[in-house]
């Protein structure tokens, strides 16, 4: 693959189109063929993606349907589905199966952080990814991060096999001191490694912004989307080759082709906005949830925590009252007041968020009991 061949749209398929828990296959396909027809390729997905259905319905929709030489597939090897090394193979050889491929283009080693990595080391991960390459089961070993600069510096002066860095880069996290992206980003270009973008929009919280950050956009790109204004700002990085969207109907695919199909990179008028918008919706105290759902798979009490912040963050930026936000907390599953602070859901949110005390402050600020 040539990461040099401009900027591209990348499908993330962790969230796809829906028809209640299951993957609407007939609109899928239509936006596959779509996506396809417009000259992009990339498709990235997880095992872990709605629960096991994001790989088969990439088998169902994709792979049986288009050539395999016509698409680029991203898999990865996460840490919740090995705890040997000789699971490891096992693992990826179900991933070939349920993807209905022969092999993926990109391998990448999942949401690496200073406390996976240890675990991947342990388990010769590193090692065995490359023997996979070597036998042609995979083209390009990458990975995706979660941690501060001086971990990825660390990870990647250890395996100079990675070829290609995810990043989660957005205008509102670039200087975030949590997130880190500018200083990864940098740590990156240190590296001469190509770089794919993920939550441009941050779970769509870019999308959804508060009225006096939503008005400068408009009023800088009249008719643009705030969706097309995101993805631009990610795609303007010079060391930027893919931008990953998670595309949940053909409307949101329309958009994101327009913007990168015909790319035009930020102007400094354009820079100058995104700040002013960090500082408009940080005043508004938003949870920063990228609706990921990483955190649903270890709650007992099946608390939905990412729409219970999702409604609670309508409140704070002040798009609904005290009582319409209330209305909107999701109906099926745990409250946030069923929390019992076990930690699971923090030791495995990529943001870092404290999510025991936003949901005490839910809990309070809502009345639940």
């Amino acid at each position: 693959m040539n990461f040099d061949n401009g900027k591209s749209l990348g499908f993330g398929c962790m969230r796809l189109p829906m028809n209640g828990d299951k993957v609407d296959y007939e609109e899928f396909c239509r936006m596959t063929d779509k996506y396809l027809e417009s000259g992009f390729n990339y498709f990235d997905t997880a095992h872990g993606y709605i629960d096991g259905k994001s790989e088969t319905a990439i088998r169902d929709c994709l792979s049986k349907r288009h050539p395999r030489e016509s698409f680029v597939l991203a898999n990865k090897l996460s840490s919740p589905y090995f705890e040997r090394e000789e699971d490891i193979v096992p693992f990826f050889e179900s991933q070939l199966k349920n993807c209905g491929v022969e092999y993926f283009d990109f391998y990448l080693f999942h949401a690496l952080n200073r406390n996976s990595y240890e675990k991947y080391k342990a388990c010769k991960a590193f090692e065995t990814v490359q023997n996979l390459k070597k036998e042609g089961k995979i083209k390009h070993i990458a990975m995706s991060f979660h941690d501060t600069a001086d971990i990825l510096d660390k990870i990647l002066c250890e395996n100079p096999c990675i070829e290609a860095v995810q990043l989660q880069i957005n205008y509102l996290d670039y200087d975030d001191p949590g997130v880190q992206s500018k200083k990864c980003y940098d740590i990156a270009e240190k590296h001469n490694k190509p770089v794919i973008v993920m939550e441009p929009v941050k779970g769509g919280a870019l999308v959804n912004l508060p009225q006096a950050a939503a008005k400068i956009v408009n009023e800088l790109n009249p008719g643009a989307s705030l969706a097309s204004f995101a993805i631009r700002y990610a795609a303007s990085l010079p060391r930027v080759f893919m931008v990953l969207s998670g595309m949940g109907n053909m409307d949101m695919m329309n958009d994101n082709i327009n913007t990168l199909k015909g790319f035009k990179p930020f102007t400094s008028a354009e820079e100058l906005a995104a700040a002013n918008l960090r500082n408009i919706i940080r005043k508004c105290r938003q949870i920063q949830c990228t609706k990921c759902e990483y955190c649903l798979a270890t709650c007992s009490k099946e608390i939905k925590i990412p729409y219970i912040f999702e409604a609670y963050n309508t409140y704070l930026s002040a798009k609904a009252t005290h009582s319409e936000a209330k209305e909107k907390l999701p109906s099926q599953g745990g409250k946030a007041s069923d929390c019992i602070g076990c930690g699971k859901c923090e030791a495995i949110c990529p943001q870092g968020l404290k999510i025991r005390d936003l949901l005490s402050e839910i809990t309070r600020r809502f009345g639940l009991k």
